[in-house]
């Protein structure tokens, strides 16, 4: 069955327990795995029809393993759902570029200082306003980091330990950046040359839609223990920051989809959407996407690096403080969009497969895990746990999940006026535009995608983060 055919899928979700809804391998003709949806009775009322069909289509796939998994933050995204997990066997599976999505890792990076919430309070609004002076953020956004070709190699190949050598950061923070912030597989050669044109300068910038920079306070310590290991306690400040590969990215996924099409019909791969256009993992094309994607996500690194590090250093010439009176530490930084080669249980036995994270993050055991929420309501810091390695791949969501398109958002904004709309809320952007297609009511309640991935055991919710400024992209 393709997109096309009109079959009610959600009807056919059978619930297995309070989480967890499955729809069976054969179900659907074509259908190799199960697709398993972990969600809550009242999200389960707001999945969208499409976004099953999407996760069908994708469990028709070549050495697709094991089940396709759908988290709770789950929507429609181009031919694979945000908020989707699919694992293909290495050798006998596929790559799929859109099921990575287009802005390549993507991801959230967690600081923590010193300050606590009095220490800022009746200056959050001028020291928003001072971080959108200093940093780069909007639609095309640029920065003052330029790179030739030869520069962008060292990113490409280095990630975040480029941006340290530069001067952005320090040793200690590469330690907690997932993988370290650099995927050793990446080939900077099988990137086009528009794409190193659209990254040589946007390095340490926001760029646009859901990208932001974020003050918040710790509000609620869950387990004082794991939040004492990772020094943090009520009231504290901490740094957020959401951005990705920027044009780099985009153009690696916008260049290898057109490849990928072509080599489906090559190695005589049926699609289901032809968003869903892959090549084998092994194959020559999957090789050189893979080489690149790779890079993509050191470049995501080396810009969240950058981000971090100039966004803690305004805060701290603002207020006069020296970096040890800030205390500036990276908690950690994980990747949202990202394909990666890890080993995983399968029917009984270890497989090298490919784990395609589409709008959702690794959340390995012990592993801190950040779902950032909308800007009016919260963020959730967790720690991964051991169930998550055989429930999800291991792997969590990446944050509330739209429930309005960003045209929906305007139309609202439009109707109820946007100082109504964002009152209370303290937040600078380049324009509103930006503002009007990310205000909380465009979003699910985090508290409640939180609540599954902490009632399924895939991860355990630590603390609860409130945001008192926030700067869009």
């Amino acid at each position: 069955m393709g997109m096309g055919e009109e079959v009610n899928l959600k009807e056919k979700l059978i619930r297995r327990d309070r989480f967890t809804y499955e729809l069976p391998a054969g179900t659907v003709e074509g259908q190799k795995v199960p697709v398993v949806v972990y969600i809550s009775e009242h999200l389960f009322e707001l999945l969208e029809e499409s976004a099953i069909r999407q996760a069908v289509n994708a469990s028709m796939l070549p050495g697709v393993v094991k089940a396709i998994y759908v988290m709770p933050d789950v929507h429609v995204g181009y031919g694979f759902p945000v908020g989707g997990v699919m694992a293909t066997d290495v050798s006998e599976g596929i790559i799929s570029p859109g099921s990575i999505g287009y802005d390549i890792n993507c991801g959230v990076r967690l600081i923590s200082t010193k300050l606590e919430e009095k220490d800022i309070r009746d200056r959050v609004e001028s020291l928003m306003n001072e971080i959108l002076k200093r940093i780069p953020a909007g639609v095309g956004s640029t920065g003052p980091i330029k790179v030739d070709s030869r520069e962008m190699r060292k990113v490409l190949t280095d990630g975040a330990r480029w941006a340290v050598e530069q001067g952005f950061g320090f040793d200690d923070d590469l330690g907690n950046i997932e993988s370290g912030g650099v995927l050793p597989d990446a080939d900077p050669s099988f990137a086009s040359m528009e794409a190193y044109e659209r990254g040589s300068d946007e390095l340490g910038t926001v760029g646009s839609g859901n990208h932001f920079i974020e003050l918040q306070v710790v509000e609620e310590v869950y387990d004082g223990s794991k939040a004492g290991q990772l020094g943090l306690e009520k009231g504290q400040v901490v740094i957020m920051v959401h951005s990705g590969s920027r044009g780099f990215g985009h153009q690696v996924c916008t260049d290898y989809l057109k490849i990928a099409l072509s080599s489906a019909e090559k190695y005589g791969i049926n699609l289901p959407d032809p968003q869903l256009a892959c090549m084998p993992f092994e194959s020559e094309e999957g090789q050189r996407y893979y080489g690149a994607m790779c890079a993509s996500a050191n470049y995501a690194f080396a810009n969240r690096q950058i981000l971090g590090y100039r966004t803690a250093e305004v805060i701290k010439n603002f207020l006069g403080l020296s970096w040890h009176q800030l205390g500036y530490r990276v908690i950690y930084d994980l990747a949202h969009n990202i394909g990666k080669v890890e080993e995983h249980r399968v029917n009984g036995e270890t497989k090298k497969v490919v784990v395609h994270r589409k709008g959702a993050t690794r959340s390995f055991p012990g592993q801190p895990v950040i779902i950032p929420g909308d800007m009016g309501r919260a963020s959730f810091l967790l720690v991964g746990q051991e169930a998550s390695m055989e429930e999800s791949f291991g792997t969590a969501c990446h944050g509330a999940g739209r429930l309005m398109s960003r045209r929906k958002a305007k139309k609202f904004v439009k109707e109820r006026g946007l100082d109504k709309v964002i009152e209370g809320i303290n937040v600078v952007a380049r324009g509103k535009g930006t503002i009007a297609e990310e205000i909380p009511q465009a979003y699910k309640d985090v508290t409640e995608v939180v609540e599954v991935v902490d009632g399924l055991g895939i991860a355990s919710v630590v603390l609860k983060l409130r945001p008192i400024g926030t700067l869009k992209g």
